[in-house]
């Protein structure tokens, strides 16, 4: 028997609020990005055109006439690059605004060139795609709120006075500081190192010679200057080929390059990470204060509808007015009581355990005892939207006479994936297991074995992974005997029987049992023997009585399937077989013969990964 929400008394509901219905609910969850807009597919692509870039991009050359030194301008553009890929994820209109600024730097320094390489020209399309999906991402944001505000008609209140004094950012505007600071001391160090070779330079002694030696392995030349030979390091021996003049500075026993004065790389490195890091909280902690302020710049749209504090990790999940099961989730964000006070009061209550109920039965739903947190009657004050700010007003419990008003400390988020496929999220299990009813009705007695196989995903993860063991044997053998040869004999087993197992696993099903095709041998499992049928950690497992269970890994990704909005391959197989074994009048009523049961590739793709180490020592 379910339990009804917990009520807000009608004296915190203001005249006029109007219930945000499951219709207005689901128009509001149909408006959400398109699946090609995912922020998933701008970033991995714009990161595979930064590093195509970097690796095959133009190096400048150091010369005396144009040393190399510190590029502040470069590093600029490296943190907005760096900061762009975060806000493609969190903050869309900045994402857009730092996009264009790596492009047109890009465009300056080398002009109508860009289009002649193909690393750049790759990065200023990815750059398009990302700039196309952020726009496309931020009109629907304004769509759902349009929405919204329909829902919410003429009704607009005023922000309830103790979330009037709720401030945001603070933490993030503590942490900001400190890494900026940290970005700060690594400019002076990087300072430091310049302003020392130019004190020594200006009474140091300048010469000239010629390399008569290159060491590219140890980044060594050897410069004969006056007579003399010097070993001087450099960065970038390839610069300075045999018989190549040189410049050089010469402060008693120290000797360099005037094309390579100094390195900073390290305090330079240092700037980056905490330029990046600082900016990414200090645009967090600015973007809060200002969703925070306007909420209190005038009356907003209020919304009767239900919460509900989440199992797992404490999301505020919110639920439409009448859907009084808390069967499907609108959106959620984390959120905290903006009374400063409750807060305090809320942290000694944590600390004697006992004198709150809704904390004692928190506790007992963490150490996995008590019903689940109850849905809760809600006034939502504001607009949602993908991105917004919003505040709350309801009761924690039952028994608690007094209502809370809490503010949210993310920004809204919707409760569907952004592939705009529908379906929502669910609360407690984090993916839920089909139920043997439901996919059993999707399933017809057959005389036929029924067969399952590697399916599109599971493929890619096995060509993915024999491309890292290709590209693997190659650069282990390149270097001749090593101890990475005894890295190799441990780490290749386990790639080929993955390769093997991702690319052509099947199991094919009869009327006595199972026939589990692995990288190395078919396995007959009678249907007898077979306890549970589970689908963890990408693979496929079949408990057996008595004896291990028989596993298959990897059978696919299934983060990403999900993140793409499918169900992962694998795991509705095992809901399948999982449906037979429970089911026995559903399982197929022939045999399966020889070439049913499959061919295990385990061998051919050792002989493979023999023929490719030979070919590779061949060729180097």
């Amino acid at each position: 028997m379910s339990r009804q929400p917990v009520p807000l008394p009608a004296e915190h509901i203001p005249p006029g609020t109007p219930a945000w219905r499951t219709a207005d609910v689901l128009r509001w969850l149909d408006a959400v990005p398109a699946r090609w807009a995912h922020p998933l597919f701008a970033v991995v692509a714009l990161a595979v055109s930064v590093v195509w870039e970097v690796a095959t991009g133009p190096a400048p050359v150091c010369t005396s006439a144009e040393p190399c030194g510190s590029d502040w301008p470069g590093l600029a553009v490296a943190v907005v690059l760096v900061l762009s890929l975060y806000w493609v994820w969190r903050q869309p209109r900045l994402a857009i605004g730092g996009l264009v600024v790596t492009v047109v730097a890009l465009a300056v320094e080398e002009g109508v060139t860009v289009f002649a390489r193909p690393s750049a020209l790759a990065y200023l399309i990815t750059a398009g795609f990302a700039v196309a999906g952020l726009a496309h991402r931020t009109a629907v944001a304004g769509r759902q709120r349009a929405l919204a505000l329909e829902a919410a008609g003429s009704a607009a209140q005023p922000l309830p006075d103790a979330a009037r004094t709720f401030r945001r950012g603070r933490l993030s505007f503590a942490l900001a500081a400190v890494f900026l600071a940290v970005a700060g001391f690594g400019v002076h160090q990087a300072l430091g190192v310049a302003d020392a070779y130019e004190q020594r330079a200006a009474n140091a002694a300048r010469l000239s010679g010629e390399v008569t030696a290159v060491d590219e392995d140890d980044g060594l030349l050897t410069v004969t200057a006056e007579g003399r030979t010097h070993r001087i390091e450099t960065a970038f021996p390839e610069d300075f080929p045999v018989d190549t003049r040189v410049d050089l500075v010469a402060d008693g026993d120290r000797v360099v390059l005037v094309a390579e004065p100094y390195d900073a790389f390290g305090w330079e490195l240092l700037v980056l990470a905490g330029s990046v890091t600082g900016l990414a909280f200090l645009v967090n902690g600015v973007a809060g204060r200002l969703g925070a302020r306007r909420l209190r710049s005038g009356p907003l749209p209020v919304l009767h509808v239900l919460v509900r504090e989440g199992e797992e990790d404490g999301r505020t999940w919110v639920f439409a007015a009448d859907d009084t099961e808390g069967r499907r989730p609108v959106l959620w964000f984390h959120s905290l009581y903006a009374d400063d006070d409750r807060v305090k009061e809320d942290e000694d209550d944590f600390e004697t355990e006992g004198d709150d109920p809704a904390l004692d039965r928190l506790a007992a739903t963490l150490r996995g005892a008590g019903p689940a947190p109850p849905l809760r009657e809600a006034v939502l004050y504001g607009a949602p939207r993908t991105g917004a700010e919003v505040v709350f007003v309801a009761r924690d419990d039952e028994d608690d006479p007094e209502v809370a008003v809490e503010c949210s400390v993310t920004s809204v988020r919707p409760a569907v994936s952004l592939w705009n496929t529908g379906r929502p999220q669910t609360l407690g299990r984090k993916h839920p297991r089909r139920p043997v009813e439901e996919v059993a009705a999707g399933l017809t007695p057959s005389a036929e074995p029924r067969v399952w196989r590697a399916h599109g995903f599971s493929r890619a993860v096995g060509l993915g992974l024999l491309v890292v063991q290709g590209g693997g044997l190659w650069a282990v053998l390149e270097d001749g005997p090593s101890w990475h040869w005894l890295m190799l004999a441990v780490a290749l087993p386990w790639l080929v029987t993955s390769v093997a197992t991702a690319t052509t696993w099947r199991i094919t099903a009869d009327r006595d049992g199972l026939w589990v095709m692995t990288a190395w041998r078919v396995r007959r499992v009678p249907w007898e023997t077979i306890l549970s049928v589970t689908h963890r950690e990408d693979g496929i497992d079949i408990g057996r009585a008595g004896d291990d269970a028989v596993r298959l890994s990897p059978t696919g990704w299934a983060w990403l399937e999900r993140r793409l909005g499918r169900e992962p391959g694998a795991a509705r197989v095992a809901d399948e077989l999982r449906a037979l074994l429970l089911r026995p009048g559903l399982r197929p009523a022939g045999e399966a013969a020889s070439d049913r049961q499959g061919m295990p590739v385990g061998p051919p793709l050792v002989t493979l990964t023999v023929l490719w180490g030979a070919v590779v020592l061949l060729l180097l």
